[in-house]
């Protein structure tokens, strides 16, 4: 499957099968898509406990929770908690050293020289601020990101979900201190149909990029539009006219209370 398929088949799927169990070789997949994407300074401060519903401790299944749509936790087979190990900032100077190694850090014969004179020491100089929020959980989103490109390749459902109480995370998953919890990503089989139920809503394009400086709207070509229409990366805009028929099906075949907001 290309690449444009799989980015025009993703979307948010937040129902899933609980009976059917993910393969864990699959999850792996997942997880090496996100080992070997781009991190700034080769730090690598993406980590990820993965919770198997049908082997967790139950300590562990009540710790993952989501304020909003939290039936989605309830019904996966899976969830992994993706989070930030600032204390990978603090071997930042021996991964540069790895790039060095490896010539994907400068050129020329001082280069060594001039990363342990420079480079290195102005890391070492910032390195509690580039444990902050900021650049690592960029990068992180870009592991993420491929991970779920993955899920998708592999015919899984997945979706994004803001923690719920993350002392009890970290005391459950039993994380170090320095894990700061970026998101729990539910995966699993899909009960809903592929399309989930269209095209979200998104802002105009010309309102989003600009071209050459700030006000300059990014020129749209319609051509472009069309061609990724009928590749379906851009898909017919939400709601098709089953989509309340199978959310009513969803909900009941699921046994989901209430109006599965919260």
């Amino acid at each position: 499957m290309e690449l444009r398929e799989v980015i025009g088949r993703r979307r948010s799927i937040r129902f899933m099968l609980p009976h059917k169990p993910v393969e864990p070789e699959k999850i792996q997949r997942m997880l090496e898509a996100a080992r070997i994407a781009s991190h700034w300074g080769n730090v690598q401060s993406l980590r990820a406990v993965v919770v198997f519903k049908d082997s967790a401790p139950q300590e562990v299944i009540d710790a993952i929770t989501a304020p909003v749509a939290g039936f989605q936790i309830r019904i996966a087979p899976v969830v992994i908690v993706w989070y930030v190990e600032t204390a990978a900032v603090d071997d930042q100077s021996n991964r540069l050293r790895e790039l060095m190694k490896a010539g994907a850090l400068g050129f020329g014969a001082e280069k060594e020289a001039a990363l342990e004179r420079q480079l290195i020491p102005f890391f070492d100089g910032i390195r509690e601020r580039l444990k902050a929020p900021g650049l690592n959980e960029m990068d992180c989103g870009q592991g993420i990101a491929q991970a779920t490109l993955m899920a998708f390749e592999q015919g899984l459902g997945t979706c994004l979900l803001g923690g719920g109480n993350t002392d009890k995370m970290h005391k459950n998953l039993g994380l170090p201190e320095s894990a700061r919890i970026l998101i729990l990503q539910t995966v699993g089989y899909p009960a809903e149909s592929p399309e989930a139920g269209g095209q979200r809503p998104r802002l105009p394009f010309e309102s989003l990029y600009h071209m050459n400086g700030y006000g300059k709207p990014f020129p749209r070509s319609q051509a472009v539009v069309e061609e990724l229409e009928a590749d379906h990366l851009i898909q017919s805009p939400a709601p098709t006219p089953w989509r309340e028929t199978e959310l009513d099906y969803l909900k009941n075949a699921l046994g989901i209370k209430g109006n599965g907001l919260i």
